[in-house]
């Protein structure tokens, strides 16, 4: 089976779900009839190691070496058997093939347990909601990072899921460190990695291997595989691209990367890789190459083809998840934040609704790179379109939007598309906290599958947040989490700490901030980064506007993304590191809510300036904007049961109407007068989701006078139509 194209996502990326770059690659290749063939290595050595005769081998090198052992991994070595005769049903289990093997995990006398359980005793309170399945998978999960730990020690020091040997990789100014670690032996992973890619290899016997580098800790066994490559099939070209390439080696110069690929792509890979598999076949020339370095006379030269223009996000093809092995991956749950365990557990399409970002201007992020500079969304129909496509390939219909942000318009045109096409997904997405995110296009997306969004608070303060130009300030992003969370979608916010001039107060104030958002019900989730100053950044590009200095004007001949800086404004940010996450684990789980803040930090902080009812008194504000004459009305819900009646009171008598409406799961009537009810149940005809021709508020209020009915605002803005949101008109 010879193909012109084999495209890798080295190990390891995720263990749940195939990371999308080399799907979104094929399906482009499928547009331009070149065949290709992708491999997820990262869960083919998964599944390769975690297994009765991976593990086997595992422990005969232990056992053989002779090396010392820590007390963990001796018991472990003791309970060799155990752990031999139980890896294959635990991981049928966390496949989702084996569900009933959860009654036993959670009697915990199936599974040996290490050094991973001990920290259970402290989490036994976060399982009492948590059902057997869930429960099950979490011991698993136990289970196999005791495992991972025992590599680790014992056989490869690199070795940790979805994190392979990150260090090496992490702001590698120099390549010195790695290029060294490339010329040792092969550790048994390096060993099961190159015979799962010979076998490929063999099969395919393909021209070009283009390598997806996504993250630092894919980077090493990106170069192994290179390594291997080239000794073995000189003749086949190696291409590198991904997320690595394009934030640390766009200033590379090393030529000594170049004994491991032939080629380093930036930003989006369509063209490129066009360009590259037509060089391979002698179609065109090194000259021709579009944003690619390449070796020529011993040195790194940068090619950039500008009569080579790039595709359109309409011409890129549906993302093909076609060739992995999409019933193998494992479905884990490491730790109970909500949102990172739906990061880590079932099977995600990933999709994105547009190219870049339609914001663009937060200091902290890397804005003057193409892949967030250069804005373009995509239509709804083409995308519902792909969505459909690709759940016919999968079998799943869950996706997860992998935008810098996803834009509110572009979030409403695919809810009202997935409707209208009676589509069943589930979907969540990374959002910018703004304003139109309103109560009723919170209740459209609800309706149309979304459970969750995800988006940057940063740090909780309004002079940070200008700072940082996020264009939000904590009052509205309190106001649009209630909108989401009263329309049952989880929320959770990414946290930032130590930007640029934040001092000890501001440090404390946020993390108030963010208590009274859990206390409020209206934030389910959150994690805390500690800022890192980036040299694609407005940051990392103008430090001194922001008050900071670079420690060295020094650029590495390999990685250059993160950059070490002074901030003597500011508070000593990395000591604040454990008591914020510290609190706010226990704030994920209800608890400490009401503690004082000092409780999380074992050196004096200053007290919150921050009034204890500040967000509570921001909810209470009334945010309910008049809408606008252009604002779209739709309604959602089925024809009301429409009944008259006469209603009589001191001799008067009056016609009124009563309009029923059933949901799934209540029903919900309303009364007016018999003129206005019986417009109503017009209007709500013209206004329902499968007319393509939406009608704007004024078409209504043109619609109601028509009728020579009196007042309208009067009828639209008061009870009882302003509760007929509940049913499903909404106004957008």
């Amino acid at each position: 089976m010879s193909v012109p194209v084999f495209l890798i996502t080295p190990p390891f990326t995720q263990l749940n779900t195939p990371y999308p770059a080399t799907a979104y690659l094929k399906g482009f290749l499928n547009t331009k009839n070149i065949r290709s063939f992708q491999s997820d290595l990262g869960i083919e050595v998964t599944l390769a190691l975690f297994c009765q005769e991976g593990l086997q081998e595992l422990f005969n090198r232990i056992n053989q070496s002779g090396k010392p052992l820590s007390e963990n991994a001796a018991r472990m070595v003791a309970l060799e058997d155990d752990y031999i005769h139980t890896i294959n049903d635990v991981v049928l289990f966390l496949q989702g093939h084996n569900p009933t093997l959860a009654h036993r995990i959670c009697k915990r006398d199936f599974l040996p347990e290490a050094s991973r359980f001990a920290q259970l005793e402290d989490l036994d309170w976060a399982f009492g909601s948590m059902g057997t399945q869930d429960k099950g998978k979490h011991f698993a999960t136990m289970y196999l990072e005791d495992l991972s730990d025992l590599i680790g020690e014992c056989v490869d020091e690199h070795f940790g899921f979805s994190r392979y040997a990150e260090k090496l990789g992490r702001s590698a100014n120099s390549f010195d460190e790695l290029y060294n670690a490339l010329q040792q032996e092969y550790t048994f992973v390096d060993e099961l990695l190159i015979r799962l890619l010979k076998a490929h290899m063999e099969r395919l016997q393909p021209k070009l291997v283009a390598i997806s580098v996504p993250f630092p800790g894919n980077l090493y066994s990106s170069l192994r595989c290179g390594q291997w490559i080239k000794q073995n099939y000189p003749g086949v070209k190696v291409a590198m691209g991904g997320g690595f390439a394009n934030t640390e080696l766009r200033s590379l110069s090393d030529p000594r990367v170049f004994e491991f690929y032939d080629y380093i792509t930036l930003d989006d890979g369509e063209a490129p890789l066009e360009q590259l598999v037509q060089l391979v076949e002698g179609h065109r020339s090194t000259e021709e190459l579009k944003r690619t370095f390449t070796l020529q006379g011993g040195a790194v030269q940068y090619i950039n083809n500008n009569s080579c223009t790039d595709y359109k996000q309409a011409q890129v093809g549906t993302p093909d998840y076609s060739d992995f092995l999409l019933d193998k991956y494992i479905s884990a749950i490491e730790v109970v934040n909500p949102m990172h365990r739906m990061w880590s557990d079932g099977r995600w399409n990933k999709l994105t609704m547009a190219h870049g970002c339609y914001w663009g201007k937060c200091t902290f992020c890397d804005v003057s790179l193409d892949y967030i500079k250069l804005y373009e969304p995509i239509a709804a129909s083409l995308l519902a379109d792909r969505m459909e496509e690709m759940m016919k390939q999968t079998g799943q219909n869950g996706f997860h939007f992998v935008d810098e942000a996803a834009p509110p318009a572009m979030m409403r045109a695919l809810a009202l598309e997935i409707i209208r096409r009676k589509l069943t997904v589930s979907w969540w997405a990374n959002v910018r906290f703004e304003k139109s995110f309103t109560r009723d296009l919170c209740l459209l997306l609800k309706r149309s599958g979304c459970i969750a969004v995800s988006g940057g608070l940063e740090v909780a303060s309004d002079r940070l947040l200008e700072l940082i130009q996020k264009g939000i300030t904590v009052a509205q992003v309190a106001q649009v989490n209630k909108h989401f969370t009263e329309a049952d979608i989880m929320v959770h916010a990414y946290l930032m700490y130590g930007f640029p001039t934040q001092t000890e107060q501001e440090t404390i104030d946020s993390l108030e901030m963010v208590r009274q958002l859990f206390a409020a019900g209206i934030l389910q989730s959150a994690f805390w980064h500690l800022f890192t100053m980036t040299v694609h950044s407005p940051v990392g590009m103008q430090p001194e506007k922001f008050k900071v200095k670079r420690e060295s004007e020094l650029v590495g001949a390999f990685a250059n993304n993160d950059l070490v800086h002074i901030d003597e404004t500011g508070a000593e940010h990395e000591e604040f590191a454990f008591g914020l996450k510290k609190s706010l684990f226990n704030y994920m789980h209800g608890i400490g809510l009401n503690d004082p803040l000092s409780k999380w930090f074992e050196f004096k902080v200053p007290k919150t300036k921050i009034a204890p009812d500040y967000i509570q008194k921001v909810l209470e504000q009334d945010v309910y904007a008049a809408a606008k004459p252009t604002s779209r009305i739709v309604y959602l819900g089925k024809p009301p049961i429409v009944e008259h009646f006469t209603k009589s009171k001191k001799g008067s008598s009056w016609e009124v109407t009563s309009l029923t409406f059933q949901d799934k799961r209540t029903k919900f009537s309303i009364s007016v007068s018999r003129e206005q009810g019986e417009w109503l149940a017009g209007m709500l005809q013209a206004l329902a989701i499968t007319n393509l021709k939406m009608l704007t508020l004024q078409d209504v209020m043109d619609s109601y006078q028509a009728a020579g009915l009196e007042d309208f605002e009067l009828f639209w803005d008061n009870k009882p139509v302003n509760t007929l949101h509940k049913v499903g008109l909404l106004r957008l």
